[in-house]
């Protein structure tokens, strides 16, 4: 029996690394398969254009974040330490990424979002669907840390979406200024945004 290729994962890989560390835009056909060792007939082969791949990488790719979003919002775990939890496992990631490729990097899906929504609207339209479920896990936690009595938030789905809206700034801030620091200011902002600033976070 022949080795199976791994050409599509390599071109999927290959494609985050370089949009995320540089730009959709700046980022051609010829530079993916360069990276990914893979010859370009065979990238038609697999996608139709660098939207298609740009669209399944996005899948792929949450699939494999969500094993570890799943673990850190797990209803076992108080609400507002999946909250903590979360921000700490962004930032720790931001630092391990400037310490290998020289720049913070940020969130590759609000940075692709802000750079094509407005031109490719089938990844606009799958960037926003992650991104929403990405709102759900806070939302989820909110409404557990109110019933708790840990918050007062009676409207979890907009203090989820003013939270997210938060921490995407900072972490779009963190990437323009090249400086992971910033995402700790993230443990107290969101407890403000919560409106609880002294609380035990494992209650």
């Amino acid at each position: 029996m022949g080795r199976v290729s791994d050409a599509k994962e390599r071109l999927m890989k290959a494609a985050q690394d370089l949009i995320w560390e540089n730009s959709y835009g700046s980022t051609t056909v010829d530079a993916i398969c360069e990276k990914a060792n893979v010859k370009k007939g065979s990238f038609y082969h697999f996608f139709d254009s660098k939207s298609d791949l740009a669209v399944e990488a996005i899948d792929t790719d949450w699939a494999e974040r969500r094993r570890r979003i799943d673990a850190i919002f797990s209803p076992t775990i108080p609400p507002l330490e999946r909250l903590r939890s979360y921000f700490e496992h962004v930032y720790l990631k931001q630092v391990e990424l400037k310490k290998e490729r020289g720049r913070v990097l940020g969130c590759p899906l609000f940075t692709l979002g802000c750079e094509v929504s407005a031109q490719d609207q089938l990844i606009r339209a799958k960037v926003e669907e992650v991104l929403a479920q990405y709102t759900k896990y806070f939302e989820t936690a909110i409404r557990d840390a109110n019933a708790a009595g840990l918050i007062r938030a009676p409207d979890a789905a907009s203090k989820a979406r003013m939270l997210f809206a938060y921490f995407e700034g900072v972490l779009a801030q963190a990437r323009i200024q090249n400086n992971p620091e910033l995402l700790n200011e993230v443990q107290t902002g969101f407890m403000e945004i919560l409106g609880s600033r002294r609380v035990n976070l494992a209650a």
